[in-house]
């Protein structure tokens, strides 16, 4: 069994390795090797698909439930504003700099403690460490490609950075190519039909644009033009204009209903690119709710997308970090971030047991 301080100095050692590594979407390998080299050390068979990683904590018993810690080992790409070396894991003032230092590494070290903390200790399901690729590009070599090898699970903690507040729903993403058609003719005489113009009364439309539903949790869907191409020539009319719409959808609609709403309001026709980012929520009774509600943890909804929209099981998101520094230049984590999380999960996995252990009513 190990002890909860040589834990916690493990994953910080592990996260400045991970930082030291590029792990660009696709590009994972070195850091998947990486964390497979680990678990063999600790004895513990692991599993490989492409440059995702996970492992039981002992031999899977089917008869017990199975709860799965994931998070993700993939990074974006260091924008310009860096003014470090985004590969040089930097601690100064508590806090670790590094590119993935918040997203996800921190909480992917994390889980990975938390894991190996239980190793050797009799538990009431199995536990999943996964680690997973491609997660910042949603990727079909990620998530999606492991759900087939894994066994059904009774739940998921996926961590990212929420300032160990629990996600118990979160929104769904779908992307949308809308093509307004006008009719060619020459912008010097009163010739065609201007499909900018046509185009034009969508944006508005979009602009407004509010769904019927609301979600409890998570509040109303929202969509963003974000995207416009039209012309070719300064002196020809259009007739073709193509914009592209960003859909966050809650969980008070499947992404198709949210298509059919949007779709009856606007002239363009509709093209989804995937309708395989889901949103998801939790029931407040799941017993995993409820271990987090008895530790007092903040409960909230959110906005931003992870690999819960690929889990087709109930799941929790909350990891150490803060969700405003993903993605931004410098980016860091607090140390003590880190040692607060593997606490944290540490403590919500035991109370999430004690409540399966209960007698049922």
């Amino acid at each position: 069994m190990e002890n909860l301080e040589n834990v916690k100095k493990e994953a910080l050692h592990l996260l400045k390795e991970l930082i030291r590594i590029p792990s660009l979407s696709k590009s994972e390998d070195k850091t998947a090797d990486i964390l497979q080299a680990l678990l063999k050390e600790k004895t513990v068979d692991t599993h490989r698909k492409g440059n995702n990683i996970w492992a039981f904590h002992r031999d899977y018993d089917s008869s017990l439930p199975t709860v799965m810690l994931n998070s993700h080992h993939d990074t974006v790409k260091p924008n310009q504003g860096y003014t470090i070396d985004p590969y040089n894991p930097i601690t100064k003032e508590g806090k670790l700099f590094g590119l993935g230092s918040n997203d996800a590494g921190g909480c992917l070290v994390s889980l990975l403690a938390t894991f190996i903390y239980f190793l050797g200790r009799p538990l009431p399901v199995n536990l999943l460490f996964v680690a997973s690729a491609e997660e910042e590009i949603s990727g079909k070599g990620g998530m999606e490609s492991l759900i087939p090898e894994l066994p059904e699970m009774a739940c998921a903690i996926v961590g990212e950075p929420t300032g160990m507040k629990m996600a118990v729903a979160e929104k769904g993403l779908m992307v949308v190519d809308a093509t307004v058609k006008g009719k060619a003719g020459h912008a010097a005489r009163e010739e065609g039909v201007n499909a900018i113009y046509e185009a034009l009364d969508d944006l508005i439309a979009i602009k407004g644009f509010k769904f019927k539903k609301v979600s409890p949790f998570l509040g109303p869907n929202k969509v963003s033009a974000t995207i416009i191409h039209a012309g070719s020539q300064h002196n020809v009319v259009p007739d073709q204009c193509t914009y592209t719409l960003d859909v966050r959808v809650t969980d008070a609609y499947s992404l198709e209903e949210a298509l059919k709403e949007l779709q009856q309001e606007l002239k363009a026709e509709l093209h989804p690119r995937s309708l395989r980012l889901n949103s998801s929520h939790i029931d407040e009774h799941h017993p995993m709710v409820r271990a987090g509600k008895s530790l007092q943890l903040e409960t909230f909804g959110s906005p931003t997308l992870s690999d819960q929209a690929l889990i087709p099981y109930p799941s929790v998101k909350i990891g150490p970090g803060d969700s405003a520094r993903s993605h931004s230049p410098d980016e860091f984590i607090y140390i003590e971030e880190i040692n607060q999380g593997i606490s944290i999960y540490i403590n919500l996995l035991e109370t999430y047991f004690s409540i399966l252990n209960q007698p049922k009513k």
